[in-house]
């Protein structure tokens, strides 16, 4: 929300209190509290009838402060509240001295440096440099022309620092320039509305900034003043933190450490999902159809989906079966398991007037009211529905209890859609103000179905496909993209929101192969195909019109085979990068930045990702193959084609439907599965390494994870001259060693070390 009018004017209406005279500074044991006047203090009567600023700074952990800027302090503290950890972790608080008039409190690399006299200024370093400033300028306790109170922050910028994440956003990957309202919403894929807004942005100047306020936030990323990032919320009390690099990995880290890290999934879940899309027409017959269609196709099947209407019309959600359509859900369901797949069902939060479970809900208090008390209803997507009030720990049973039937049918997972239309108007159970509620419903919708199937089927073994999201959901996995149209644009737009979500801390994302509304051309369908099998989970799913790939050519099922045995044979890697999502949070896909900070040319990327920290991925966005990719410095090796190409620069490549820009990094171990036919298997049984360009004096260590999180295999790489040496650890069965381009070895079961001359 902008409050001024150019730099130096205030919009009409509006009135702005500013810190000017830092009044006193008091140390606690772990926190320094700031007390600044709105204006000059140079007589006793200039501290009358006028507000006074409270600046709390504390650190809840290792590297990250807490900023909370306050007006008065007499309300009520409102619901929901972000789940925020805390630890013991040493915090250093010092006073001004002689030399320096500031006071400062220092949590592991980060330190925040306060003025005790004069005008009010913070400082930020990281390492002893100082990353971000707050100045007198910035801070702001605002009335607006209707009487609305707001806080404002405003961060500096430097030169050439970007700013990225808030989210699952479809604009621009690099935010700067853009007004931003953290603000759930259904918009598809094509607007500046999101989905999944999260109140986090992350910089390449060695720090980020999350706002703890689970409602509407809204961010000026230098479009109200260009030297400043901006955020503010409603009310008297505006609490964020800083978060200390100095690469962007360690901000990841410590912002999921804060808000959860991401929760292992299931081995089976990184293959691949086919669906019977939304509004087509599908029986027992049409799946099996198409499932047999892939068996004998070659194509590795892994999920099956059921859209919406696996429910009556109007319906929804009931959780019942169309008996016209499924007579006997059981049997099929146990026939889909004999055929080695899981399945997954859509459901959503919203009951339909005419299900079965708007009556009992209503009777038993377990959807949302209106203040006069009456069930909060509308027309929109359902006839006369309601919503489940996650606030009532009863309700959140009754909607678990009802899931349950179905996962004692058989039923696998679950697809959480929406969550996102959440109405203001209306009272809680527990009392949450719903504008905080409106974001964080979300995060209860998606808690409430995660904690079930980890209840009910494991931990490790719980898995979502969910729509909308807001800080910390990044526990409930996996994430997909939502609504987008079947165009190579947006197919970019695409990437450019699972980009800005990975950089707001979510491990893991997908999105609908092809594209969800209308019918893909042919050529936008194949080439979508590489992108969404090279992604952390890979989906075909439509709208009205199916997705399986012998409805497109022959060739669309050339792709998809090819491309669907490439993930499973990198499943060894893709599982490992899994763990660094869970341990590190640390997206599988990840934004070149992420892993290339000091690379100026990769700042700005957003065309292309890195799947893990060594594959090099850039998706095809035109019909005729032509593709530009960056790469970065060194020699790069397709893993598709063999070819080399050295950066950093710019390539421009053309491609088949079948290929596309998939780079190796050099200096890599790649572990190679045997397997193409499934995700779930021994990775560490008859693994290859490859080798990819090690320089002389390389070391490294590999890890081979066991299926579902058993312990796997771990092999130490070093080059010495001219051989190389590879020593396994905890290998049980048979393993190869290739050097790229150079001589390979075959390792027979028991053997715990090779060499290997170049």
């Amino acid at each position: 929300m902008k409050f001024t009018d150019g730099y130096w004017q205030t919009l009409p209406g509006v009135t702005i209190h500013r810190p000017r005279a830092v009044d006193e500074v008091v140390a606690g044991e772990r926190s320094l509290t700031a007390y600044a006047a709105t204006g000059r203090l140079d007589t006793r009567g200039d501290t009358l009838n006028r507000p006074l600023v409270t600046v709390t700074i504390d650190s809840p952990m290792d590297g990250v402060i807490g900023v909370t800027v306050e007006h008065h302090q007499g309300g009520v503290d409102p619901r929901p509240v972000f789940a925020i950890a805390g630890s013991t972790d040493p915090v250093e608080v010092t006073g001004a001295t002689f030399d320096d008039p500031r006071a400062a409190l220092r949590s592991g690399p980060l330190t925040a440096r306060v003025s005790t006299t004069g005008e009010w200024a913070l400082d930020f370093e990281v390492d002893g440099k100082v990353v971000t400033s707050a100045s007198s300028r910035g801070v702001g306790l605002v009335t607006d022309g209707q009487g609305r109170r707001f806080v404002r922050e405003q961060l500096a910028l430097g030169v050439g620092d970007h700013v990225y994440g808030l989210g699952e956003r479809f604009t621009a990957f690099v935010k700067n320039g853009q007004s931003v309202d953290v603000w759930n919403a259904d918009g598809g894929t094509s607007s500046d509305q999101a989905y999944k807004n999260v109140p986090f942005y992350l910089t390449d100047a060695g720090y980020g900034v999350f706002v703890d306020h689970p409602g509407q936030v809204s961010f000026e990323i230098g479009s109200e003043v260009v030297s400043r990032t901006q955020f503010s919320v409603a009310g008297q009390r505006l609490r964020y933190y800083v978060i200390a690099g100095p690469a962007p990995k360690d901000v990841l880290r410590r912002f999921t450490a804060l808000t959860g890290r991401p929760a292992s999934v299931p081995d089976w879940s990184y293959g691949l999902w086919l669906s019977t899309s939304f509004t087509t027409s599908y029986d027992e017959k049409t799946v099996t159809g198409f499932i047999d269609g892939m068996a004998e196709r070659d194509l590795p099947l892994s999920v099956f989906h059921f859209d919406c209407f696996w429910m009556r019309q109007f319906h929804w959600c009931d959780f019942v079966w169309d008996p016209a359509t499924f007579p006997d859900p059981v049997g099929m369901l146990a026939r889909l398991h004999e055929r080695d797949l899981k399945v997954c069902v859509w459901i959503n939060p919203y009951i339909a007037q005419r299900s079965h479970l708007f009556a009992e809900g209503k009777d038993l208090g377990y959807l949302v009211k209106r203040a006069d008390g009456s069930v909060w209803q509308w027309d929109l997507w359902q006839a006369g529905m309601g919503l489940v009030d996650f606030t009532n720990p009863d309700a959140v049973a009754w909607y678990q209890g009802k899931l349950k039937v179905l996962l004692d049918q058989g039923v696998d997972c679950f697809k959480t859609d929406f969550g996102e239309r959440i109405p203001t108007d209306v009272v809680w159970h527990d009392g949450s103000d719903p504008e905080r509620m409106h974001n964080y419903y979300t995060h209860l919708y998606n808690e409430a179905v995660f904690d079930l199937l980890k209840a009910e089927r494991g931990e490790g073994q719980a898995v979502l496909f969910a729509r909308s999201a807001t800080a910390g959901g990044q526990q409930f996995p996996v994430h997909w993209g939502g609504d987008c149209e079947s165009t190579f644009v947006s197919m970019a737009e695409s990437l450019r929101g699972g980009l800005s979500l990975a950089a707001s801390g979510f491990g893991y994302w997908s999105h609908d192969i092809g594209g969800f509304e209308g019918t893909p051309d042919p050529v936008v369908f194949k080439r979508w195909l590489a992108f969404g099998l090279l992604s952390s989970h890979s989906r075909l799913h439509g709208s009205d019109s199916y997705r399986v790939p012998w409805a497109f050519d022959e060739e669309a099922v050339d792709v998809t085979r090819r491309f669907t045995h490439l993930k499973m044979s990198l499943m060894p890697y893709l599982a490992q990068a899994g763990v660094e999502a869970h341990e590190l949070g640390t997206p599988v896909m990840r934004p070149m930045v992420l892993e290339f900070p000091d690379d100026r040319g990769a700042a700005t990327v957003d065309t292309q990702y890195m799947l893990g920290s060594d594959l090099l991925v850039a998706p095809v966005f035109s019909a005729e193959g032509d593709v530009d990719v960056y790469v970065p410095e060194g020699t790069w090796t397709s893993l598709l084609s063999g070819e080399r190409v050295t950066g950093p620069r710019w390539v421009h490549e053309t491609h088949g439907f079948d290929s596309l820009p998939l780079y190796v990094r050099p200096g890599t171990v790649l572990p190679v599965g045997a397997r193409t036919d499934r995700p779930d298997y021994d990775f560490a049984d008859g693994v290859t390494l490859r080798l990819f360009d090690l320089p002389d004096g390389h070391r490294s260590t590999t890890r081979v994870p066991g299926a579902d999180g058993a312990p796997g295999a771990r092999f130490e790489v070093s080059r010495s001259g001219g051989t190389v040496s590879v020593v396994a650890h905890g290998a049980t069965g048979a393993w190869s060693v290739e050097v790229v381009g150079g001589a390979s070895v075959q390792v027979a079961a028991g053997t715990s070390a090779v060499e290997l001359t170049l």
